[in-house]
């Protein structure tokens, strides 16, 4: 991979930030993108290249087109190529349908399912210059089984593994493969939210009965990244603990 290009969306903290440090290590050279705090994006390029590789922090929001072009733009024009996008980049408004503002559920959409096919647009023909392009979306359980007080999230999930399907039927032939790893409960400042009778609850619904870490969503974009997964696309792959298994 030491060649290779990666732009990790939403990458300055949490899962996002743990992919780009996966990828790092991996021998990627990273494109960690943000939208608010330059320094957690600074620290995540820091650790990268502690470990031996090169990365950049690139600012963009991903629901606006233009951000979208400049940040492929500049993966393409630092590094000269690109071989893997990560669409991991979401916000959430969580709140009952009733009383949902429709600014809520604009919003979860323009960044989590929009913000994906922007990027995957704006990425795709770099991506079939490298002749082995990955798109990894990270949907997430709730789009799934669906979760409530999240109508808007989970829409916006649902949606990204529908896009997943659509581009990776569309991208197949030219060897692209795109999938979707849809995360369970994780630790992350999100769950760090809960209270102690919903952390309860929640562990009562997971075999494993604890939450994931942020390393096993890196763990399995890491193997879709790599060469070992060519003949992988069009998935749909839940990191839950067995939350939802059938």
């Amino acid at each position: 991979m030491h060649d290779q290009v990666a732009i990790v969306t939403g990458a300055s903290r949490g899962i996002g930030a743990a992919i780009a440090k996966r990828l790092g290590e991996d021998g990627f050279r990273v494109v960690v993108n943000y939208s608010g705090s330059v320094e957690q994006a600074k620290a995540v390029v820091a650790a990268i290249e502690a470990a031996g590789s090169e990365a950049i922090a690139v600012k963009a929001d991903v629901s606006n087109a233009d951000d979208v072009k400049a940040l492929v733009k500049t993966a393409v024009d630092t590094f000269g190529r690109l071989d893997c996008l990560v669409n991991n980049a979401g916000i959430t408004r969580d709140g009952l349908l009733m009383r949902m503002k429709e600014t809520d559920f604009d919003d979860v959409l323009a960044t989590n399912l929009k913000g994906a096919f922007l990027t995957s647009q704006a990425a795709t023909r770099p991506l079939l210059k490298s002749k082995s392009g990955r798109i990894i979306n990270i949907a997430s359980v709730v789009g799934i089984t669906g979760n409530a007080g999240q109508a808007n999230y989970a829409a916006a999930k649902a949606g990204l593994i529908g896009l997943t399907k659509s581009v990776a039927r569309e991208l197949a032939a030219r060897h692209v493969t795109v999938n979707a790893v849809c995360p369970g409960f994780i630790e992350t400042d999100m769950t760090g939210a809960l209270t102690d009778a919903q952390r309860e609850a929640t562990l009562g619904q997971i075999p494993f009965n604890r939450f994931g870490r942020v390393e096993d969503v890196a763990s399995i974009v890491s193997f879709l990244a790599s060469s070992e997964a060519a003949y992988v696309t069009g998935q749909t792959i839940a990191v839950d603990g067995g939350m939802t298994m059938a």
